[in-house]
């Protein structure tokens, strides 16, 4: 066989055995030049104008509120503004499998959000509690620094809000006030609206109306001054579902739903959801859409749903991960997000358990879990993050269970053996897992957000040797009260606890 014959045939052979076979990373990047599997790499709620002051509606839709693209066209026309301001390198690739290295910037790796043509950056700034009301928010000076280095400087492209955000808001803090940060942070740095993707959310629960989609998307294009956003997502479900509480229980409570309908009406429908959402992108006001805090069954209705109008599906879902949290993965949403099934991606938040896998709380315990009073009160005058004070220390007591406070004790040990923190520890297993696209990250200080920086980077640069003892550590899976409370055993790093 001649030398040109014997490679052509063996590479096609190759490109087929790489796209067929059952392989664990679907990132196949564009070029056939550089076929090739990858490493497994694999931060509640927005309110329309009329509701954002009114704390009551909040807290209900939140107790009653408890991806994807398939290969369609990502654009409904031509005319399309979102297509038009697309950049001319995303306008090649468009459609592909989820999770895709696309491009690097700056040693940052940008990847394919699902099968659209949004690429987003492996870190995304997390901004629930910029210019908030709480002890350490980032104010407006700190918050443009995050976004100088991050985006400006280091490759980040990803900025995730909501139009709630900032959470807690009140007195000098008004719902909206974080998108306004950001709008005005791009008009006097004067960015190229290209060079940045966002994504914002609409209030979940009953809020999620056809005119309110339209009318909180609206309202977020001005807050943000840009004529479009790049994903607009579900801040949580429409409908009744244990899995929007945040994981404080993930258990299906017929009888809850009932109630849930009789006071409240039936949710929006899927149809009435995702024809709206196509309403958005024609409309040129947003290029994709997504869901939030949502579960496998919600994923999947809403892209099959799409699929059967012949509107554009979901290109994202968000929720809490973390080496802690690790549901995805057990209860169907990383099979239904699979590149072979619904071909979604996911933004991963609270990826440090609300501070808990820093370490800052090992040695002396939260404030809400502190037996010594004295010391207690002490943290509560001084927090030294949210586990400290009164308004976040009893929504996150999840991550603060008996079997995760071990748990954590036992990845430090790894992270000291590996010479890493528990924090790069954290951030480097959950950024090579099959079903993550990007990390988002919240930050109250510049050194919180460069160490976040040199972790993903090295990462990028190290991935094997992350994953060889990465992935076969697996210490404590299951802490959420209320659905596995029992305490595991650890034996040569495994879990071993009953399930």
């Amino acid at each position: 066989m001649s030398g040109k014959v014997g490679v052509i045939v063996p590479l096609r052979v190759l490109i087929l055995s790489l796209l067929c076979s059952p392989i664990r990373s679907f990132a196949v990047r564009s070029s056939a030049a550089f076929l090739m599997k990858t490493s497994p790499e694999s931060n509640p709620g927005c309110a329309s104008s009329n509701f954002s002051t009114n704390p009551r509606r909040r807290q209900l839709l939140q107790v009653g509120a408890g991806s994807l693209f398939s290969g369609l066209p990502f654009f409904g026309s031509d005319d399309n503004k979102a297509k038009a301001a697309a950049p001319s390198d995303q306008k090649k690739k468009a459609g592909g499998p989820t999770g895709e290295v696309v491009k690097i910037v700056k040693g940052m790796k940008h990847k394919r959000l699902g099968n659209s043509d949004i690429f987003v950056s492996d870190l995304g700034l997390g901004t629930q509690r910029w210019v908030s009301t709480d002890f350490n928010a980032p104010d407006r000076e700190l918050c443009y620094e995050f976004m100088d280095e991050a985006i400006l400087k280091r490759g980040v492209n990803l900025i995730d809000t909501a139009e709630q955000y900032p959470i807690p808001a009140g007195g000098r803090a008004s719902e909206g006030d974080t998108e306004r940060v950001i709008g005005n942070w791009m008009k006097d740095r004067n960015v190229p609206r290209i060079d940045v993707v966002i994504a914002t959310k609409i209030t979940g629960g009953t809020n999620i109306t056809p005119r309110n989609i339209k009318k909180d998307c609206e309202e977020s294009l001005k807050r943000l001054q840009t004529d479009y956003v790049d994903v607009y997502l579900c801040h949580w479900p429409q409908r009744y579902s244990p899995q929007s509480n945040w994981g404080q229980s993930l258990s299906y409570d017929l009888g809850y739903e009932a109630s849930y309908r009789k006071s409240l009406g039936n949710p929006t429908s899927f149809e009435d959801l995702c024809q709206s959402m196509e309403g958005l992108i024609q409309a040129g006001k947003i290029r994709g859409w997504g869901l939030c805090n949502d579960n496998a069954y919600g994923l999947t209705a809403c892209t099959r749903t799409a699929k059967a109008l012949g509107t554009t599906p979901p290109c994202t879902m968000q929720g809490d991960f973390s080496i802690l949290d690790r549901k995805s993965e057990e209860n169907g949403v990383a099979e239904a997000a699979s590149p072979y099934n619904e071909n979604v991606g996911f933004m991963a938040y609270n990826t440090l358990a609300g501070g808990m896998l820093t370490g800052k709380y090992m040695d002396v315990p939260s404030a809400f879990d502190d037996t010594n009073r004295d010391r207690a009160m002490a943290s509560l005058s001084k927090p030294r993050g949210r586990m400290d004070t009164r308004g976040w220390g009893g929504t996150l007591i999840r991550y603060r269970t008996e079997a995760a406070q071990d748990a954590i004790r036992e990845y430090n040990k790894i992270a000291k053996a590996n010479k890493m923190s528990l924090t790069e520890l954290s951030l480097r297993w959950c950024k090579q897992r099959d079903l993550i696209t990007t990390t988002l990250l919240g930050h109250t200080n510049m050194n919180q957000l460069k160490e976040t920086l040199v972790s993903i980077l090295r990462c990028s640069y190290y991935q094997s040797n992350c994953c060889c003892f990465f992935v076969t550590t697996l210490i404590c899976t299951h802490y959420a009260p209320g659905y596995f409370e029992h305490k595991g055993r650890f034996t040569s790093g495994y879990y071993v606890g009953d399930r």
